[in-house]
Parts: C-alpha cells; sequence; structure tokens
C-alpha cells in the first residue's frame, strides 16, 4: 500500500510526498530512490521529528497502526492511517482519544468512500432518488491459497478476511445506513487460527439491514447494492474500486461511469489541512470507531463459534 498511495501522489494537486521513514534505513532509502522521495529515514523517531513533514500516511500491517499513529501525533503531525485503522477497538479508541486531545488531524484511509462514484451515490441517496435507504446488500472476495508466511494468514500481521475485507464491506453499510443494533456473524477459520470467510448481518431497530460477506476460499463480484423503497443502486464490482454504478427505477437503468484512484482521499485530507479541519466529514472518526467496533464483534462471533463447533465435534 505504500508503493500504491506513492503513485497516487503523481494525481495530487494539493500535496506533495517529502519522506519516507522505516525501521530499515536500507529498505527506506531503496523506496525513496524507486519513487522519487527526496527524504529517508531508517528510524520512525528521526521520521516524526522532520519539521518539513505536516502529516504521515502509515500503511503497516494493522496491528503497528496504533503505535505509529500514538508516536505521530505525540510528535505534532496529522495522520492519515491505513484501514483497518488499528487491529481492535481499543486501540481505535486510544487513537482517537490521543488525535483529540492533540488538536491534530486524524483520518482512516477508506479510499471507497472518496472515489467519485461513491460521492455520486451520496448524492443520489440524499436526494431521495431511490426513496427511502432499507438495505444494504454486498460481498467482497479474494481467492487466495493459504500460506503461513502470509500476512493474510498471520494473527499476529491483523491476517484474516474480517480485518482485510470485511472492513470494506461493514464501512461501506455504515456510511450509508449508520451503526446497527444488532451484529450477527458465522464464518470459518484457517490453521492459523484467522478467518478463511465470513457472513455478517447488521441489524437496525428499524427494521433495516445490511447483509455482507467475504471470502478468501471463494470468488465473487465484489459489488454492493443498495435498496430503497422507490428503487436501487446496483454498484458494479468491484465495488470498492468504484467503477461504475447504475440506477434502477422502475424498470428504467441508468448506468453511470466514474474514475477511481487513491489520490482522492489524500486530496481530501490536504483540503481538511487547509480549512484548519481535524476531523474529515466524509470519513468521521466516530465513524470509524464504529466500524472498529462491530469489526471486534464479528472478530469474537467467528472466532469464538468455530472453537465452539470445534469443541462439539471433538
Amino acid at each position: 500500500m505504500a508503493a500504491v498511495m506513492a503513485d497516487a501522489f503523481t494525481h495530487v494537486t494539493n500535496g506533495e510526498l517529502v519522506a519516507v521513514g522505516s525501521r530499515n534505513a536500507g529498505r527506506a532509502e531503496a523506496f525513496a530512490a524507486q519513487h522519487g522521495i527526496a527524504r529517508s529515514y531508517g528510524s520512525y523517531d528521526d521520521f516524526f521529528a522532520d519539521p518539513e513533514i505536516d502529516a504521515v500516511y502509515i500503511a503497516s500491517p494493522h496491528p503497528q497502526h496504533a503505535d505509529l499513529a500514538l508516536a505521530a501525533i505525540e510528535a505534532g503531525k496529522h495522520v492519515l492511517v491505513e484501514k483497518a485503522f488499528t487491529a481492535t477497538g481499543l486501540d481505535t479508541q486510544r487513537v482517537v482519544d490521543a488525535a483529540r486531545a492533540a488538536g491534530v488531524f486524524a483520518m482512516e484511509a477508506m479510499w471507497t468512500r472518496f472515489n467519485p462514484a461513491v460521492a455520486a451515490i451520496r448524492e443520489v441517496v440524499a436526494a431521495g432518488e431511490i426513496g427511502a435507504l432499507r438495505a444494504v446488500h454486498g460481498d467482497l472476495t479474494a481467492r487466495r491459497e493459504f500460506d503461513p508466511a502470509d500476512r493474510l494468514f498471520n494473527p499476529e500481521l491483523g491476517g484474516g478476511a474480517i480485518l482485510d475485507l470485511g472492513v470494506y464491506v461493514v464501512s461501506f453499510a455504515q456510511h450509508f445506513l449508520g451503526s446497527p443494533d444488532l451484529v450477527r456473524a458465522v464464518g470459518d477459520l484457517y490453521d492459523s487460527g484467522v478467518e478463511s470467510e465470513f457472513s455478517a448481518i447488521l441489524g437496525y431497530a428499524d427494521g433495516r439491514s445490511a447483509s455482507l460477506s467475504g471470502s478468501f476460499t471463494a470468488y465473487g463480484p465484489g459489488r454492493m447494492m443498495l435498496l430503497g423503497s422507490d428503487g436501487w443502486i446496483d454498484v458494479h464490482p468491484r465495488f470498492h474500486r468504484s467503477p461504475a454504478f447504475t440506477l434502477w427505477r422502475g424498470k428504467t437503468p441508468e448506468r453511470r461511469e466514474f474514475p477511481s484512484g487513491y489520490q482522492y482521499e489524500v486530496i481530501h485530507v490536504g483540503e481538511c489541512l487547509a480549512a484548519g479541519m481535524t476531523e474529515s466529514p466524509i470519513m468521521p472518526l466516530d465513524d470509524t470507531l464504529a466500524v472498529a467496533r462491530i469489526l471486534d464483534d464479528m472478530l469474537a462471533q467467528v472466532r469464538g463459534s468455530t472453537r465452539d463447533r470445534a469443541l462439539s465435534e471433538g
């Protein structure tokens, strides 16, 4: 993701990539040379101490996000933290509390919310073009062969389908429906202890719902559907890249296509900083906290129910 974001900076109009930090000086130097970055640091402390750095993008594995974000905040830096924001709801709360106390900007790098297609969907829903929004259905799969050496399958590095794929589908549903009153999740685990797949229902007191799934063990379209009382929106695969959507009202479809890219979230951060804001109105910290709690709940249910099933079968 660091390399992807470095490439995205070539399309950023209101910011400049000036330095890279790593625990390894050689890796930092090589990355800087590859992406044309002026300075590199083999120490995070030195990196955060650079007075010319205004904001830091954190792209390490999920379990390292909290400590790095807290160190950056302590150094007075604004932070953009890759999703999932942290590996636990508790760590998410720690980072949010620190950022708010320090008065620095902090945001989860959920790029889907900033792509032009999703911005257009927000406008369509807000304008009532599909009536009252009643449900969100969707999936995100990434078929993988199990490899215990891969980060995705390592619990110590935040592996598993819920943190890697679930954060996308949950954040999308939470963005449009708000935080649920009920979370129910099922799934299965690899021998390493992380989820190979999951399905979840988010329920709301007024009858609205979201049905979501993700998997490393199956192929799927990666689409989202928003169902309203007067129409529906089909967000075409793969929805997290948001290339297009079709608006259905009656039997008449209206397809709309859009560009996508990581630069939109970076540009948004720059706009927020220029306006003196400490939170994004599109990806507010309260939404990040809500999603983290839902993921915590899903992890506990899937890992707990799978262990209970194994014990009963044994």
